[in-house]
């Protein structure tokens, strides 16, 4: 067996023998006074005795609670310090509220635990994590003004207790609990949400789990503060660099030792390396290709000095780069610069362009003045060669050869002031018919002595039947103008050895009217066919080309109701071919008639009215008119025009497209102002057919200077017309 414990007396109970046997001493003496003295001392000892054994029960009660309280210190801090460590661990929110509901009901030894965050300014809670009893909890909603202790405590910013008792306690609008505490959480003094513990298993809240709740709730908020601040500084730094990348023109960051700290797609791509290796690089080598002003202007950005942009030309592949600098500032610059790099080789082309175009229309302004003092002299001269030259007249043979070559000449005058207007400014004309062989013709002239000076041989196979459109016959001639540029330039590239050739082809096939314009060059690459017709597309070198060309050919074709495609010449190299509705109802004058069938025209007196401020016109008219025995009058204004036309009664009138009447206005425009119905028998003389307001909606046009066939021509014509109605 054991021994049995034994305590020890207390110094209370030893006292009291000690006194006991001293007053039984005493009272044996036969001292009376001396027995009572003594038993009033030993009384006094007794009670001093029992005082002093109280106070140190007392003091042990202390001391044990002392360590009780020192026990439960510790512990928290031990939770506190672990809850530290796993809030440290992540800063992503849904794992921070998870960690944090799991151990505020374990600290607290509750049943259940929620984290609820406030979204957004609209008062509205949602329980972000829940643990326990309460997981049922998750992702549920409470909105401002619900019934709730976590609505209350995040609402009065304080902490919330309530106790087991004979009532539930309602948690949330429709969640209740046997117990509750619940404390906000918050952060630069606003409410971001609550913590709240429910059903603790060790009986009421005390002070100190109230004071571990706060303390907890503080730890919560000051880590969904930081986990929001860094979702916002990392959502941020997404878009910038979203945006950084974005950017077409190249941005970057240049050390002091001129590599690249930092970059965008733009500057890799414009450097022409993988976005991965131009970190490193240095910047004159790799993107500026070792350009001096390069060099310059980044030296002038790292001495802190604000440089203007510089525009260089890169070696290596021709581009123009615009580059500007600046210093980058902030104590970790050291030295750094932001750089700025954009392609402007496509623009300057583009300058270029527009610069030559300004040109132009300057020159159509010149060309078309002096074209109006050519025209006329030149309209005598090939219109009385060609009256002088008719089989009635009996001239001797040297004496037609002489006129033969006037006329030649003069008709050559007239077709290079012709070509001159229709490429120094646009045109938009009214439809009429249009012979396809003789665009060929016209812009074969035009450029022959371009193709004989690059050695390209022009081979021509045209159908021999006219291929007649119905269109603008200055637009046609600017599409295949724009078809045979490209093939110069393509056959220019070509080795000296290999043959330089461009093939023009008209056709009717299949009722349909085609011109085609083929090279001996090495045609489009597959990759490129269908880029072809966009807008600033071009295979050309920098300022050689826009790009333009074959998009304006593409609008022009469609216009007229065709369309143009890219197919592999017979020889190899492209071939760009036109296909437009065909016209084959002209119709046929009288005169026409006349010379096909052999028999004689009915004779019919004309009588024609000639408006033109130059007698040379007035003089060819009436030759080529008044011998058939037609009536010619003539004046100089468009004033004096209305005033005839208005007392007399004209066949046709002959107006040149500049006459003008007395109030300034075109006199065409205020002749059918007045008399709608000479629409059909009005002639406009045009000199270069500009673009802009027609003068008038007359049918019928000529050009200048007059051709006496052309003119015969649409006279019978109109003659044809008008006896028909």
């Amino acid at each position: 067996m054991s021994a049995p414990h034994l305590r020890s007396p207390s110094s209370t109970a030893v006292a009291t023998i000690a006194i006991a046997a001293t007053v039984g001493v005493a009272l044996a003496t036969d001292r009376p006074v001396a027995a009572g003295a003594i038993v009033i001392l030993s009384l006094g000892a007794w009670l001093a005795l029992r005082r002093l054994d109280r106070q140190a029960a007392s003091a042990e009660a202390s001391r044990l609670e002392a360590a009780r309280q020192l026990d439960r210190r510790i512990s928290e801090l031990f939770s506190l310090q672990e809850l530290s460590y796993v809030l440290a661990e992540s800063i992503q929110l849904d794992r921070i509220v998870d960690q944090v509901a799991r151990y505020g009901a374990r600290f607290l030894q509750a049943d259940g635990a929620l984290v609820a965050l406030a979204e957004g300014d609209s008062g509205t809670l949602r329980v972000a994590a829940a643990a326990g009893t309460l997981a049922i909890l998750a992702d549920r909603r409470t909105a401002a003004g619900e019934p709730g202790l976590v609505r209350l405590a995040v609402d009065r910013e304080r902490i919330e207790v309530a106790q087991e008792g004979d009532q539930p306690v309602l948690l949330l609008a429709d969640e209740e609990v046997r117990s509750a505490a619940v404390a906000p959480l918050r952060s630069q003094g606003r409410a971001i949400g609550a913590l709240a513990v429910a059903d603790r298993r060790e009986g009421p809240f005390t002070t100190e789990d109230l004071w571990l709740l706060s303390t907890i709730a503080t730890q919560t908020s000051m880590a969904v503060a930081n986990s929001r601040l860094f979702e916002m500084v990392r959502r941020s730094t997404e878009e910038w660099e979203t945006a950084f990348d974005a950017l077409t023109e190249g941005l970057g960051v240049v050390g002091p030792g001129g590599t690249v700290l930092r970059a965008n797609r733009a500057l890799a791509t414009l450097a022409g390396v993988p976005s991965d290796a131009i970190i490193g690089a240095d910047f004159a080598a790799v993107v500026a290709g070792h350009a001096p002003r390069a060099a310059e202007l980044l030296a002038a950005a790292q001495r802190v000095e604000h440089p203007a942009p510089v525009e260089i030309r890169r070696e290596r592949d021709g581009r123009r780069l615009r580059l500007a600098a600046a210093p980058l500032w902030g104590p970790a610059a050291d030295g750094s610069v932001v750089i700025l790099v954009e392609d402007v080789t496509d623009q300057r082309a583009l300058e270029a362009q527009l610069i030559q175009n300004e040109k132009m229309a300057s020159i159509g302004q010149l060309v078309s003045g002096v074209a109006h003092e050519l025209n006329n002299p030149l309209t005598s001269i090939a219109g009385l060669a060609e009256l002088l030259l008719e089989p009635a007249r009996k001239l001797p043979e040297p004496t037609r050869d002489h006129l033969r070559v006037i006329h030649d000449q003069a008709e050559r005058a007239a077709r290079i002031v012709r070509n001159l207007l229709t490429f120094a400014r646009p045109t938009s004309l009214a439809k009429e018919p249009v012979d396809l062989n003789d665009v060929v013709a016209r812009t074969a002239l035009l450029i022959s002595h371009e193709l004989r000076q690059r050695g390209i041989e022009l081979e021509r196979r045209l159908d021999p039947e006219p291929v007649v459109v119905i269109g603008d016959r200055y637009e046609l001639q600017q599409v295949l103008l724009n078809l045979l540029t490209n093939a110069v330039h393509a056959l220019s590239t070509l080795e000296p050895e290999r043959p330089r050739r461009i093939r023009l082809a008209t056709g009717r096939p299949e009722g349909r009217a085609t011109l085609a314009v083929g090279d001996s060059g090495s045609g489009v690459p597959p990759a490129l066919v269908n880029q072809l017709f966009t807008p600033f597309f071009t295979t050309k070198g920098p300022g050689q080309g826009t790009g333009l060309g074959l998009s304006v050919s593409y609008g022009l074709v469609e216009a007229h109701g065709g369309r143009i495609a890219y197919q592999q010449s017979e020889e190899g190299g492209a071939e760009f071919v036109v296909t437009l509705p065909l016209f084959t109802t002209v119709p046929e004058s009288e005169a026409e008639e006349a010379r096909r069938t052999g028999r004689p025209a009915p004779e019919r007196r004309t009588r024609v009215l000639v408006v033109d401020d130059d007698a040379a016109v007035h003089r060819l008219v009436n030759a080529l008119f008044a011998g058939e025995g037609h009536v010619v009058d003539a004046v100089r204004t468009g004033d004096q025009a209305l005033r005839l036309v208005d007392d007399e009664a004209y066949d046709l009138v002959i107006a040149d497209e500049h006459a003008v009447a007395a109030d300034g206005n075109l006199f065409a425009s205020r002749l059918l102002e007045t008399h709608p119905d000479w629409r059909d028998r009005l002639i406009i003389a045009s000199h270069a057919r500009a673009s802009g307001p027609q003068p008038t909606a007359a049918l019928h046009w000529i050009a200048k200077p007059l051709n006496a066939r052309d003119l015969r021509g649409i006279v019978a014509r109109l003659q044809t017309v008008r006896s028909k109605k």
